[in-house]
């Protein structure tokens, strides 16, 4: 019997496995979650994982051990979305299943008006990885990063389309109706 990978929520009891999560990515993979170099992630990750309202979502591989990691962390009434993929994971749909379940998390929850991400420029992955999302997103360009935001109304316009009804939207393609 095949195990897919299965997302789970993370507590700071989980602070260990996300620890050796960061310690299997490549310093790219590091550099494109943090921005800029990070000393060792076990001197962070546990104040990150206990941060208070913080939702912390990871993907379990068939193995058991975590392969990627999503944070959504609240930030003056408006909620920040982190998003980090194993490199051997990377490509396969994780990192999308991770972000769909922060936005659930942060429509369920009533977090604020916004959601949004910090990307680096030329980004080309998750750049891809929001378009496909359907949700209208407005990117604002800073130096070598641009911060993506949603409104929180759009998020549930496209998870939440029906009452009552988890479903995503597709986004409509050029040409077809």
């Amino acid at each position: 019997m095949r195990h897919e990978p299965r997302i789970v929520r993370l507590g700071q009891g989980d602070t260990e496995r996300v620890v050796a999560l960061h310690r299997r990515c490549s310093a790219h993979t590091l550099w494109s979650r943090y921005h800029r170099a990070m000393g060792d992630p076990g001197s962070y990750l546990g104040a990150l994982l206990s941060r208070r309202g913080s939702v912390h979502l990871a993907v379990r591989g068939p193995s058991g051990r975590l392969v990627a990691v999503g944070h959504l962390m609240p930030d003056n009434g408006n909620a920040e979305a982190a998003l980090l993929v194993e490199d051997a994971w990377q490509n396969k749909g994780l990192g999308t299943r991770l972000l769909d379940g922060l936005g659930r998390s942060a429509v369920e929850q009533g977090w604020g008006e916004e959601v949004y991400g910090l990307i680096l420029a030329g980004d080309e992955r998750m750049t891809a990885m929001l378009r496909r999302t359907g949700v209208p997103i407005r990117h604002v360009r800073e130096g070598g990063v641009t911060t993506a935001r949603a409104q929180t109304s759009d998020i549930a316009g496209v998870l939440f389309p029906q009452r009552g009804r988890l479903c995503r939207r597709r986004p409509v393609r050029a040409g077809r109706r």
